[in-house]
C-alpha cells in the first residue's frame, strides 16, 4: 500500500486527502515542527506533503527510499532543497494558484486600510481622550492616479495588479523574469530595474518568490529611494525585506505606513525590532504598521484548494501520469 505522509500544518481526519486518494493509500500527518521531528517516520514515503512549518532539507531527503514526489503545498519553495531532491531522482512541485485571489484582496485591503488612515484611526481612537476628527491622517491623498509599484508579476502580483487598476492606480512593475508583453495584455507598465522602480512608487508591494539573490532586497538604501511618505507591503516573503529597517523609516516619516504579512523568522522571537516597535504605545509604527500572521493565503476556499491541489499532485505521480507545476 503506497504511504503519503503530510509533515507539518495539517493534524486532523484529512477528509479532503482521503476524498481524492482513496483507501488504496495509507495517510500518515506528522504534525512536525523540524527535521528532528520526522525521524523513523518519513522514510518509507511513497509521496511528501510539506507545508511551511518546517524545512525540508538534505538531511532528510537522503533518507527517502521509495519517494516518488515531493509537494510543496504553497507557491513559495524556499523551504525544501529542490536541487538535491532532483539529485536523487524526486521531483518536486508545488501548488501555484490556491490562494492567488485571497493574496491579491489581502494586498490590497492592507493598502486601503493605510492609504485611506483606516489603521490608524482606528487604533487613536481607542483613547477616549483623542479628538474626534480626520485630521489625525492628515494628509492623505487620493488612491485615483497614485502610482503602485509591485515586484514580481507573477499570479499573485497580475491580480494585484487588476485590483489596483480597478481602484484608478497607475501600476508599475519590476519583474526582470517576465516575458514580454504581459504587461501589455494586463494594461501596466514595465520598468528595466528596482532603482527605477522605487522614487516612482508612492506605494510598493511585493509578490517575488525568495532567492539566494533578492534576501533583504528592502531595507534602509531601498526605502530611502522611495517618495517620502510611501507606503510598504508585503504579503510575499519575509525574508525580501530587512524588517529592522522598517520602524526607523516610520519613525522619520520616510514611510508613512506599512504593512507585513509575513516575517523571515514565524513566529518571531520577541525582541524582534519590528514587532518592540509595534508594541510601543509611544512609537510611530502603533498606528502606522499592521502586522498579520502570514494569514494572506487563507480563505476556507483557497485552504481546501491548496489540500486538494496538493493531494490530486501525489495521486497523478502514483498513477505514472504527467506532473505539473514541476519545480525542479
Amino acid at each position: 500500500m503506497p504511504r503519503i505522509v503530510i509533515t507539518d500544518f495539517i493534524a486532523d481526519q484529512l477528509l479532503p486527502e482521503r476524498q481524492i486518494l482513496g483507501p488504496e493509500v495509507e495517510l500518515a500527518a506528522l504534525d512536525a515542527y523540524s527535521e528532528a521531528d520526522l525521524l523513523g517516520r518519513i522514510e518509507d514515503a511513497d509521496c511528501v506533503l510539506l507545508y511551511h512549518h518546517m524545512a525540508l532539507t538534505s538531511f532528510t531527503i537522503a533518507r527517502l527510499r521509495n519517494c516518488k514526489l515531493i509537494v510543496r503545498c504553497g507557491v513559495g519553495i524556499d523551504n525544501v532543497d529542490r536541487v538535491f531532491a532532483r539529485q536523487r531522482g524526486i521531483p518536486v512541485c508545488n501548488v501555484p494558484d490556491y490562494g492567488t485571489e485571497d493574496v491579491a484582496d489581502t494586498a490590497i485591503g492592507m493598502m486601503l486600510s493605510l492609504a485611506r488612515g483606516i489603521n490608524l484611526y482606528n487604533v487613536l481612537l481607542r483613547d477616549p481622550a483623542q479628538p474626534w476628527m480626520y485630521t489625525h491622517a492628515v494628509p492623505l491623498t487620493r488612491l485615483r492616479g497614485t502610482t503602485l509599484g509591485i515586484v514580481g508579476l507573477g499570479r499573485i502580483g497580475a491580480a494585484t495588479a487588476l485590483r489596483a487598476k480597478a481602484l484608478g492606480c497607475r501600476v508599475l512593475f519590476f519583474d526582470p523574469f517576465l516575458p514580454d508583453g504581459v504587461d501589455k495584455s494586463l494594461g501596466v507598465t514595465r520598468v528595466e530595474t528596482l532603482s527605477e522602480l522605487l522614487p516612482q512608487a508612492a506605494i510598493l508591494s511585493l509578490h517575488c518568490p525568495l532567492t539566494t539573490d533578492n534576501v533583504r532586497m528592502i531595507g534602509t538604501e531601498q526605502i530611502a529611494q522611495l517618495p517620502r511618505g510611501a507606503y510598504l507591503i508585503n504579503t510575499a516573503r519575509g525574508g525580501l525585506v530587512d524588517t529592522a529597517a522598517v520602524p526607523p523609516a516610520l519613525a522619520s516619516g520616510q514611510l508613512a505606513g506599512a504593512a507585513i504579512d509575513v516575517l523571515p523568522h514565524e513566529p518571531p522571537p520577541a525582541d524582534d525590532p519590528l514587532l518592540v516597535a509595534w508594541r510601543d504605545p509611544r512609537h510611530s509604527a502603533a498606528t502606522r504598521l499592521i502586522v498579520n500572521p502570514h494569514a494572506a493565503f487563507y480563505s476556507e476556499q483557497g485552504f481546501l484548494d491548496m489540500r486538494t491541489k496538493g493531494a490530486e499532485t501525489c495521486r497523478r505521480a502514483l498513477l505514472g501520469l504527467p506532473l505539473r507545476n514541476v519545480v525542479n
